[in-house]
């Protein structure tokens, strides 16, 4: 399976892996499965440690390189079909953020993991359900 994480399910997988249900626990060690992240998850993280919702032991630079060399994961890349998919996506809410990864997913034919409910509610992308 070819897993894309949300950002909460990637801070939560090396952060506080408690939080993760035991289905996605599984799903993340599995080595059959290819994990991937998207850069805007990385952006995402820079923005919570500047308005100082998540802390962290480094730098964000830092510690955003140690957590990529500790946990190598596939980037998925923004495309302009990824942008052009994103008015499709029918969220209660405007976050750009929600809506790249939800569109990553379906360009791609990735299951986005989130514990998100508004994600996990949408029709389109296939989601693993982290509750």
């Amino acid at each position: 399976m070819k897993l894309l994480l949300d950002t909460h399910i990637w801070l939560w997988s090396l952060l506080e892996p408690a939080r993760l249900s035991r289905r996605v626990s599984k799903a993340l060690e599995d080595e059959g499965n290819e994990l991937w992240l998207s850069p805007v998850s990385v952006w995402e993280l820079l923005v919570l440690a500047e308005k100082g919702r998540v802390k962290l032991e480094q730098e964000p630079r830092q510690w955003i390189a140690a957590a990529m060399q500790a946990a190598p994961l596939k980037e998925a890349p923004i495309t302009h079909d990824v942008a052009l998919e994103t008015p499709n996506i029918a969220l209660p809410h405007r976050d750009p953020a929600d809506r790249f990864l939800a569109a990553t997913a379906k360009v791609f034919g990735l299951t986005l993991v989130t514990a998100d409910r508004h994600l996990l509610a949408l029709e389109g992308p296939s989601t693993l359900a982290s509750r």
